[in-house]
């Protein structure tokens, strides 16, 4: 029984704690000004009841936290709040609370929002409200924004599919061990292809994204220029475009690269010495027995680079690559309203990495392993554990 009080005496805290916030929250809300759509507009009465009913739950709350504190030790068996009958009303009351706030969040925030985009639509010059200028904004340059969205989405997407397989290709030459069998030209060249997968890791992984598509970029576009194209030829070769997408790719071939590295060395050794003993080669095991079992290891980490691709390929704008961070310059320099432009890129950028993120969570549900947050990958592999 005793058990049972402590739990419903913990159970109603939170109830109390949790929804006086939201209360407040809504207290809040109701007092903010009505937009112009607010359907609570000629509903005076009842929402002068609903704010009662939130000022009297922050009384209640106060109250009940009064009364903790005078009765420390014996609150449990003390307060008339703790008993089953009185949890029950508190969580009902906790339910109108929460129902209350959502209204009042619709008729501010929802209704605002909705409000807004009338004035912005209306609009034949820049409003004055700074949520209609933000939208306004947008109305006018959208097509500008699409056309950004829809680079973005491309560099991140195809950016990532081309390191993926450049990852493949130089994961496997950086794991290559030198075997007693092989002859002196296979020794040199795995040496070598070592040598090369860890410089070109430690170059790329070590120096911003930025200077890269700078470096690229102008460097391509000598090479092209070199065998005696105009200007215009070369720009129809080397687009600003393709130079993006190489630096996206090769960017991210170095991170997935130790992705997959990491993968694969958290598969037990056992198995490559299990799969050497049957008589398999070195790359036979690798292709056959190792790298399946490592690359479930290595799938949060792999779909996480779309997320950061989506994110970083706005650096690319200081090469003019026509993306979302690009069309909201350009959108920018138009009204001079740098925040407002900004702000809508924000959103977009929030809305595609939230999609990419519930897309590749999907994904790595399908193949029974847990996605990470976005992050970027460590100098050194992470063993990852089932």
């Amino acid at each position: 029984m005793s058990k049972l009080r402590d739990f419903v005496t913990r159970d109603h805290r939170y109830v109390l704690l949790g929804t006086s916030v939201v209360a407040f929250l809504g207290m809040l809300l109701s007092s903010s000004p009505r937009p112009e759509l607010s359907f609570l507009a000629h509903a005076f009465t009842v929402e002068l009841v609903m704010y009662y009913v939130l000022a009297a739950w922050l009384v209640l709350c106060a109250v009940a936290l009064l009364f903790k504190l005078t009765h420390w030790h014996n609150y449990a068996e003390s307060s008339p709040l703790t008993k089953p009958a009185v949890a029950r009303a508190l969580r009902v009351g906790s339910y109108v609370i929460w129902a209350i706030t959502a209204v009042l969040l619709v008729d501010r925030w929802v209704m605002g929002l909705a409000s807004a985009w009338q004035v912005a639509a209306a609009a034949e010059k820049m409003p004055d409200d700074m949520l209609a200028q933000v939208l306004y904004m947008f109305q006018q340059g959208r097509d500008t924004y699409i056309t950004g969205i829809v680079t973005t989405i491309e560099l991140a997407v195809f950016g990532t599919l081309i390191a993926f397989f450049l990852a493949l290709l130089l994961v496997f030459v950086r794991i290559m061990q030198v075997d007693r069998s092989d002859n002196d030209c296979v020794r040199f060249f795995k040496k070598v292809g070592v040598w090369f997968a860890k410089v070109y890791s430690t170059v790329v992984r070590g120096t911003p994204m930025l200077v890269q598509g700078v470096i690229i970029y102008y460097a391509g576009f000598a090479f092209v220029s070199s065998f005696g194209l105009s200007v215009t030829d070369t720009n129809a070769i080397w687009s600003r475009f393709v130079a993006g997408l190489v630096v996206v790719s090769l960017n991210s071939t170095a991170y997935m690269m130790e992705v997959l590295r990491g993968g694969i060395e958290s598969v037990d050794k056992g198995q490559m010495e299990a799969a050497r003993s049957l008589g398999l080669s070195q790359w036979q095991a690798m292709v056959r027995v190792v790298f399946p079992q490592g690359i479930k290891f290595a799938i949060p980490g792999l779909s996480n680079e779309l997320v950061i691709n989506i994110k970083d390929s706005s650096v690319l704008s200081v090469i003019g690559v026509f993306d979302l961070a690009f069309a909201a310059s350009t959108v920018a320099g138009i009204y001079w309203k740098q925040l407002n432009a900004y702000l809508v890129a924000a959103v977009f950028y929030l809305i595609m990495t939230a999609v990419a993120s519930w897309l590749l969570g999907k994904f790595a549900k399908r193949f029974n392993v847990k996605a990470e947050t976005m992050g970027s990958t460590s100098d050194q592999p992470v063993k990852v554990e089932e």
